[in-house]
This record gives structure tokens, sequence and C-alpha cells, in this order.
């Protein structure tokens, strides 16, 4: 039954983030256009792409998608732990609780 979970969770985690970046990247898209006037590069990496221009489009779409699907896996993480009553496998409540932490060893 747990394997069960564990698939129905990669499926669904999965089309919640793919979702969430394919739904991004159309936004970024069109920001960009309508900001810069101009498409954003295909391939940032272009030797022929101005290399602020590059860096801009690297930082702002590789930080507003990973954003968008980190949310999208939260979301779909919160549905599946209302409709199964746990956490999906491998989301187990960590220990960030700073008391809990255990002293850095030197």
């Amino acid at each position: 039954m747990a394997s069960d979970n564990s698939k129905v969770w990669s499926v669904f985690s999965l089309a919640a983030a793919l979702g969430a970046a394919a739904v991004a990247k159309k936004a970024l898209n069109t920001t960009w256009r309508a900001t810069t006037g101009k498409n954003p590069p295909a391939n940032p990496a272009d030797p022929d792409v101005d290399v602020k221009e590059a860096l801009a489009w690297a930082a702002v779409s590789g930080t507003l998608i990973a954003v968008a699907r980190m949310l999208a896996t939260r979301r779909a993480a919160n549905y599946y732990a209302k409709s199964t009553g746990h956490l999906p496998p491998g989301l187990e409540k960590d220990d960030q609780d700073a008391d809990n932490a255990s002293a850095p060893t030197t």
C-alpha cells in the first residue's frame, strides 16, 4: 500500500510542479516582452546575447520558476495530506526547531 501511495504522490507532485512551471514561464515571457520590448533569450548561454540580459533572464526565470514549483508542490502536499490523513512519502516533518538542533562538532 505504501508503494501505491508513493506512486500516486510521485505523479501528483510531478503534475503540480510541471503545471506551475509552465504557467510561470508563460507569465515570465509575457512580462519580459512587456518590460523590455523583446522576446526573452532563447539560450542565455549564446555569446550573441548581451551578458547583462542573459544574467537577468537566468536569475529572474530560475528564481520564479523554482518558487512556483515549490508553492505548487506544497499545495499538492497539503491536498494529499487532507485526502489521506498523512503527509506524502518523503515529506514527513523534519526537525527544524533550533532548540532541538545539536551543537556543531569541532
